[in-house]
C-alpha cells in the first residue's frame, strides 16, 4: 500500500493546528517536516520549537528531512523534539555509515536523501542501516517546483539495489509530486510520496479524497 506523507512546508501556517488534523483526517500516514538551514540549501524554514508544539497535536509519525549541513550537531535537537525518522543528505556526509549509527543510537529511524544530479551506486554500502531511501525529484529548498524526469529512473535503479541486496528501506518521493506525476512514481517503484502543495492546495475536505485516490486508485 502507498504511503502518503504532506509535507507542511506548503501549509499555511496562520492555520497550522487546522493543517496537521486535515492531514490525521484525510488517512495520510505520515508528516513530512523539511528542515532548512539557507546553507546547504537557499531557504530556511523552521526548527525543533515548532515540531515540539505540533508533536502535542498528532500522533502520526514524523519524518524530520534534514538539508542541513552538520545535521549529526542537530539530530538530538529534533530526537528530542519529537521526530521518529531522521533523514541526512549524502552530499553532507562524509562518513555517512558513521552518522547512521549515530541515529541509530539515538533510537530513531534512518533516512538518507540525494539530490537530483547525485549517484545512487553508494546505497549498496549502506541500505541495511537506512530504514528510508529519499529520492529528490526537484532540486531541494523550495516548494511547488516541476517534478525532474531523470528521478523516475533513479527510483528504479533504488528499487534494484534494495532488491539484489535484500534491504529493507521504504523508498521515498519527494519534489513536484502532482496529478500528472504521481502515477509515474509510483510505477516505477514509489513506497511514499511526499506531497506539499499537491495536498495543501486541496481544501481540507477534498484532502480525504485525494489521499483514497492515489491509495486505491493508482497503487
Amino acid at each position: 500500500m502507498i504511503k502518503i506523507a504532506p509535507s507542511i512546508l506548503s501549509a499555511d501556517f496562520l492555520k497550522l493546528e487546522e493543517e496537521i488534523s486535515s492531514i490525521e483526517t484525510s488517512s495520510a500516514d505520515m508528516v513530512h517536516l523539511d528542515i532548512m538551514d539557507g546553507n546547504f540549501v537557499p531557504n530556511i524554514t523552521f526548527g525543533p520549537m515548532i515540531i515540539k508544539q505540533i508533536r502535542k497535536i498528532t500522533k502520526l509519525p514524523f519524518d524530520a528531512h534534514l538539508m542541513i549541513k552538520n545535521p549529526v550537531f542537530f539530530a538530538p535537537l529534533f530526537v528530542e523534539a519529537g521526530c521518529d525518522m531522521i533523514t541526512v543528505h549524502a552530499e553532507t556526509e562524509i562518513h555517512l555509515h558513521r552518522t547512521l549509527q549515530f541515529l541509530k543510537d539515538l533510537g530513531v529511524k534512518t533516512g538518507i536523501s540525494v539530490n537530483p544530479h547525485t549517484s545512487v551506486d553508494f546505497l549498496k554500502y549502506v541500505g541495511h542501516m537506512c530504514d528510508l531511501f529519499l529520492i529528490m525529484s526537484v532540486n531541494p529548498g523550495f516548494g511547488g517546483q516541476n517534478y525532474i524526469k531523470s528521478a523516475t529512473e533513479k527510483i528504479k535503479k533504488v528499487k534494484e539495489i534494495r532488491e539484489k541486496y535484500n534491504f529493507n528501506y521504504e523508498i521515498s518521493v519527494d519534489g513536484g509530486v502532482n496529478d500528472k506525476t504521481v502515477s509515474e512514481v509510483i510505477k516505477a517503484g514509489g513506497d511514499i510520496v511526499v506531497m506539499g502543495s499537491y495536498f495543501f492546495g486541496k481544501p481540507p475536505d477534498e484532502r480525504k479524497e485525494l489521499v483514497s485516490h492515489i491509495k486505491n486508485q493508482l497503487a
